[in-house]
């Protein structure tokens, strides 16, 4: 049987786009799914340059492509992930998933005339619409749940696992390059009395308004995040001691002179805070830098409390000296 009468109705009926272009880029053929989606019948644009026609195409990068199929008689590919589409049609679908175009997939094969000899290149629009929305959609989703990972439930901010990992990263890069690094870590006085007083809502409020706030006080290149409890740290990049002390006072000042309502009563709360800069060579971990700033802080709250203090080589004598 012959089979060349199949071709012209399943070329017509294919669910994906066929045009054929000559090799000084006239148009010699598409199929309805491009007639329909670009709304002009092949006989008005029959060989016609596809730049005219389509006059939003990437030229210098398309006509890379077809040259490379005529010289190397050899098909190249485009996904949607590397563009999302090379003709800019519709994609008639209800829901876009924020696009107005059809996302595609697109082949580029040389053909030979059987009879003439003369090349052609085909090009097949596969419509790729639908899977780009579901992958776009699963990576929206991927990184929600990896954002989630790294987040106290409570107060939004950083969650204990994935600061610390930041700070031994933080600690890494500054030994490397040199640089001065800063670590606060401060806990809410009186935390216990506070939940005595307002309830556990009350104090989870405190928390969660508290965290929102110092967070406004920060640099974006500062890492805030919860480290248990009523306790937080702060992690001060390129942020030697006297500046990280100079955050911590300002810090103190204003969480003491802020106001919370809660349930129609002002709250007024006041934090400790203990401030140690990264030394290369004494800190070998991460652990080493937080063991000093939490020994400043022991000092601020042995010494009264809504203070600051920095770590020093002598704090054990001052601690001994408050006992």
């Amino acid at each position: 049987m012959d089979a060349h009468w199949l071709a012209m109705p399943i070329l017509q009926q294919l669910n994906s786009g066929v045009l054929v272009l000559s090799t000084d880029y006239g148009i010699s053929f598409y199929n309805q799914f491009i007639e329909r989606r670009l709304g002009v019948p092949l006989a008005e644009v029959r060989h016609k340059s596809v730049f005219d026609v389509f006059t939003d195409l990437p030229e210098a990068w398309l006509k890379r492509k077809l040259d490379s199929v005529v010289a190397l008689n050899a098909p190249t590919f485009s996904s949607w992930e590397q563009r999302p589409y090379v003709l800019k049609l519709p994609h008639l679908r209800p829901v876009s998933g924020g696009s107005d175009y059809m996302m595609q997939n697109c082949s580029m094969l040389p053909l030979v005339h059987p009879h003439t000899g003369e090349t052609f290149i085909c090009l097949l629009i596969e419509d790729a619409t639908d899977v780009s929305i579901y992958q776009l959609e699963l990576q929206r989703n991927m990184q929600a749940l990896q954002q989630a990972n790294r987040l106290d439930g409570l107060t939004k901010l950083y969650n204990r696992s994935y600061w610390e990992q930041l700070l031994q990263s933080e600690v890494l890069r500054a030994k490397r390059y040199h640089q001065p690094l800063s670590l606060i870590l401060f806990d809410l006085d009186k935390f216990k009395q506070l939940n005595d007083d307002y309830g556990h809502l009350g104090g989870d409020f405190v928390l969660i308004e508290l965290a929102s706030f110092i967070q406004s006080l920060l640099r974006e290149s500062d890492f805030l995040g919860r480290y248990g409890g009523e306790e937080f740290g702060i992690i001060l990049p390129n942020t030697s001691q006297s500046g990280a002390n100079e955050v911590a006072e300002r810090i103190c000042r204003q969480v003491a002179a802020h106001q919370l309502l809660f349930n129609q009563r002002i709250i007024r709360a006041t934090i400790s805070l203990g401030v140690a800069e990264l030394n290369p060579h004494r800190h070998q971990e991460a652990h080493d830098l937080l063991q000093c700033a939490d020994v400043a802080l022991y000092v601020s709250k042995r010494q009264g409390r809504n203070r600051s203090t920095c770590y020093r080589d002598d704090l054990q004598k001052v601690l001994q000296k408050v006992n």
